[in-house]
């Protein structure tokens, strides 16, 4: 059916009948392509029958939907012009994992990031009204999103201005009890009927214009009373009329009819809605039912059986920091750790085991995370903030206000620094030093290997300032990781190649280290190679010690612009020196999706690209 159809305009017009077939056919093709490619599978079987009912109700060429980070969204890329390269999905030069205005023209907002659609939802509604237009804006976020305080801010805004927005609630974790969810389908059910709303508008102005104002305001007052006292007894929603939306739900969201039936119904209404809708992470292939954290954002798996395919690998530098932290919280009984939703991808799932007191889990709420720290930090205790890089992007202002300002011990340790893969541009950890870089009182760390990333961990306990240290996704070069760590030089980088009549001085950061290995192999001369380890502070003595060499090389896993290469520049010019810089790493644009291996070569980070380019720099 799904080749036959004139997508999404056909949508409209199918029977109930139809879009059930059509729900299986979309499953089995998303199942079929992540199970190749990777990718969220979990959260997009859930919402097949959603995305299909929005789709049959609302026209998408008048009005606007925005998907909550976009986990959730393969089925509206499918219905949406990408059904013929769905099969290229998260593949270099292939369709996205996340919605993309560039991608398509029903890709309205662009994200990746959580607990925007609200915010974004509510800007497109007053484009519309501004320009005189009447189209329909859906904001699509789900019950973790929700956690984020950006998507709460829009709600009291988006209440507060009573626009006809209409929020849907993507519940993927709560059940329904049959008694509270019966009660509340009756309830939605009445509070949609025209009857009803016409009854208690003109119960409302009755009240308003009784001659003794005063006594009119205080019935009115207490009917309100009474309404939300019993609401709030038996709906789950009050919190949203608390903020100015009228509640529904929760509602099945597999039920295609049902849905129907209150969207149809809603898109009349001239006021902030909000529809709570339950689905099933996973629906329709039981692994991922069964286990949903594990197939939220999978690689490739045998579909059949739902085994997922891992290459026998050295521990990752997420499980090094893991046991590290341990290590470390053994005996330093202030240690404590917090993650922002993601206690299995940041490698805090067992520290939360073995110290489940000492452990905290805000929810997608970044900001909250860090001035949470910093209060840690001001009471006494050593936190650690584990992260991605990607998402610390989103507490700039609370790491240089009340981390850095105050100058408090708390430690960042930011997973996924530099290029993730096939999440793309979204997900990148490519800015991390660049902007930490600017903030005072900071030390920005980044380890070679994973034996120096448990070194790094044990020194950072010792400072008493700010400290971030950056490592990248997967394993790196394996090796032995020391069981009792060796000292690290605070402040001072290491040599790794050094040759007296060295031509060039090639610095390398974290993961670029070995590759400046490489390279040094490659070139027919005599280089140094140094190990960094630190962005910040820079260590000027090693600089100034290298300045003889007919040019420097900076290479990083980072943006170029106020990166670690930048640093070099800055203070070869503050210190008047001529010795000339050639700069690796990430130009100023961003970085597409694909296998990290092509985007490596993509940025020209690869020993080779590098090694020739260097030849050419200095005329050898």
């Amino acid at each position: 059916m799904l080749e036959s159809l004139n997508l999404p305009t056909d949508i409209r017009k199918l029977r109930l009948s139809e879009l059930k077939i059509l729900a299986s056919e979309i499953r089995h093709l998303i199942l079929d392509t992540v199970s190749e490619n990777g990718g969220h599978l979990a959260p997009s079987l859930g919402t097949v029958e959603l995305t299909l009912a929005l789709y049959s109700v609302f026209n998408f060429d008048k009005d606007k939907i925005v998907w909550d980070v976009g986990h959730q969204a393969y089925t509206h890329k499918i219905l949406t012009g990408r059904l013929e390269t769905f099969h290229t999905l998260r593949k270099f030069g292939g369709i996205t994992g996340f919605p993309k205005r560039s991608e398509s023209p029903y890709d309205f907002f662009g994200v990746g990031h959580s607990s925007t659609s609200i915010s974004a939802a509510l800007g497109l509604l007053i484009a519309e009204e501004v320009q005189g237009k009447n189209g329909k804006v859906i904001a699509v976020i789900g019950d973790g999103a929700l956690t984020g305080g950006e998507a709460f801010e829009a709600l009291n805004h988006a209440g507060q201005l009573k626009k006809k927005l209409i929020v849907i609630l993507n519940d993927n974790e709560m059940s329904i009890a049959k008694n509270v969810g019966a009660l509340s389908e009756y309830l939605s059910e009445v509070r949609l009927n025209p009857q009803y709303r016409r009854v208690k508008k003109d119960f409302e102005e009755f009240i308003k214009n009784l001659p003794i104002s005063d006594i009119g305001d205080k019935i009115l007052t207490a009917a309100h009373s009474v309404r939300y006292g019993l609401k709030s007894a038996i709906v789950p929603g009050n919190i949203f009329e608390a903020l100015g939306f009228t509640y529904i739900g929760p509602i099945d969201g597999h039920d295609i009819k049902t849905m129907q039936d209150i969207f149809s119904r809603v898109a009349e209404l001239e006021e902030p809605i909000l529809i709570h809708v339950h689905t099933t992470k996973g629906k329709g292939y039981k692994p991922a039912e069964n286990s949903p954290e594990k197939f939220h954002g999978v690689g490739k798996f045998n579909k059949d059986t739902g085994e997922i395919f891992k290459k026998p690998a050295p521990p990752t530098y997420t499980e090094i920091f893991s046991k590290a932290l341990i290590d470390c919280a053994k005996v330093n009984k202030k240690i404590v750790a917090i993650t922002a939703a993601m206690p299995s991808g940041t490698g805090l799932k067992n520290f939360a085991k073995e110290f489940p007191d000492r452990f905290f889990d805000v929810g997608i709420a970044e900001e909250h995370a860090v001035t949470l720290a910093a209060g840690m930090a001001a009471g006494g205790l050593r936190p650690v903030v584990a992260v991605y890089s990607t998402f610390i992007q989103r507490a700039y202002d609370q790491i240089l206000h009340d981390i850095c300002l105050q100058n408090l011990p708390v430690i960042f340790c930011l997973d996924r620094a530099g290029l993730v893969g096939e999440d793309g541009a979204t997900h990148h950890g490519a800015f991390d030093m660049a902007f930490l870089r600017t903030i005072p009182n900071i030390n920005i760390l980044a380890p070679k290997n994973e034996n120096e990333l448990r070194q790094m961990i044990f020194a950072a306990f010792s400072q008493e300032t700010p400290v971030a240290i950056r490592y990248p996704r997967g394993s790196g070069g394996g090796g032995a990781v020391e069981e009792i760590p060796q000292n690290l030089d605070w402040g001072k980088s290491e040599y790794l190649l050094k040759n007296d009549n060295a031509e060039i001085s090639i610095f390398a950061v974290g993961s670029m280290v070995s590759v400046a290995v490489e390279v040094a192999q490659i070139l027919n001369f005599p280089v140094n190679v140094i190990n960094a380890r630190f962005v910040k502070p820079l260590d000027k003595e090693i600089l100034a010690a290298e300045t003889n060499s007919k040019f420097f090389v900076t290479i990083e896993e980072g943006t170029l612009s106020g990166g670690y290469g930048a640093a070099v520049a800055e203070f070869l010019a503050d210190e008047n020196i001529s010795t000339p810089l050639l700069r690796f790493g990430i130009k100023d644009k961003f970085v597409e999706h694909g296998a990290r291996a092509e985007l490596l070569k993509l940025c020209g980070l690869t020993a080779e690209k590098i090694a020739e380019k260097i030849k050419l720099f200095g005329g050898c």
